[in-house]
């Protein structure tokens, strides 16, 4: 977890920044951090601060016990697909040697296609291209799918997208 700038209120509403534009301001600070570990962190997604009228909200429709068990469910399912590939060491997605992720993430025709089209665009490093795959792949099985589809691409895709438009900012 980071604040988006040094003062961490750039996107509070009615916020000024006194160093200046925000857009700047934050991709200065983020820049801070250097590509090579950015590239090691898998979900990057912006959290917005919490108002009022966020906390008078109706409860989501699916819980924490609901998320709980479909997260259970899902490496469950992980822990099995190791054990029968013959690596009982290997428990998650996180886990498997890249190697193997090639061949139980393989994606379906049109997330193929996404995935390639992603990694030119986004320039991808081969690490940057196996995380993406291991978070479709962990995806693809919180929904219980036997593969990986353009839609679990497309958002395992999303989680690396915040950082790299805030680097190309600053």
């Amino acid at each position: 977890a980071m604040n988006p700038c040094r003062c961490g209120n750039a996107f509070e509403p009615g916020y000024a920044c006194k160093r200046g534009r925000i857009d700047r301001c934050t991709g200065d600070y983020q820049a801070r951090i250097s590509g090579p570990l950015m590239d090691r962190i898998d979900l990057r997604i912006e959290v917005p601060a919490v108002t009022a009228a966020d906390l008078i909200l109706p409860p989501p429709a699916e819980g924490s016990a609901e998320v709980a068990a479909r997260v259970a469910a899902a490496r469950d399912i992980q822990l099995a697909r190791y054990a029968d590939a013959g690596l009982p060491n290997v428990r998650t997605n996180a886990e498997a040697p890249a190697s193997v992720l090639e061949e139980i993430a393989k994606p379906d025709a049109q997330g193929a296609k996404l995935l390639r089209d992603a990694a030119e665009t986004m320039r991808l490093s081969a690490r940057g291209y196996h995380r993406v795959l291991r978070v479709a792949r962990t995806l693809a099985d919180l929904d219980n799918a036997d593969k990986i589809g353009r839609l679990h691409l497309a958002e395992a895709l999303s989680y690396r997208a915040l950082a790299e438009d805030v680097r190309q900012m600053a």
